[in-house]
């Protein structure tokens, strides 16, 4: 008999181009049972072709998108201009968190006034950030 383990979420997309934190990260998601199925990207045009590939699917979308900023071939505010280009149905599905390091004001102002942002947070994700969410 297997018992089916309660996750607030169905799927959380991760981008970042550190392997180690897309790791860590997708183990914390796991371990809390935050979601059933992770979506690693180690860069943001996969993960763009992705969401288009799957955008009229709604059962493939994330619920979350966790991006970073600053990464090869697509930044963080690249795929962030790019999101904002896709489908209405889909924008909503996805909430997205940037999760950087950058302590550059100029970036989190920026991050701040992107209406598809919900909120930034500071690398490491931890399971106190990822409790907030859950709640919200």
């Amino acid at each position: 008999m297997s018992v089916e383990v309660l996750t607030k979420f169905e799927t959380i997309m991760i981008i970042d181009d550190n392997t180690i934190d897309l790791y860590i990260t997708s183990r914390i998601i796991l371990k809390n049972n935050l979601a059933k199925k992770v979506l690693e990207y180690s860069n943001a045009l996969d993960a763009l072709e992705y969401l288009k590939q799957n955008g009229s699917n709604s059962e493939a979308l994330p619920n979350l998108i966790f991006v970073d900023i600053y990464m090869p071939l697509m930044s963080g505010f690249e795929f962030m201009e790019a999101f904002d280009e896709l489908p209405v149905d889909l924008k909503k599905h996805c909430r997205i968190f940037v999760v950087s390091s950058t302590i550059d004001e100029m970036d989190i102002n920026r991050i701040r006034s992107d209406k598809n942002i919900e909120a930034f947070h500071e690398k490491p994700i931890n399971k106190e950030f990822l409790e907030s969410i859950e709640n919200s």
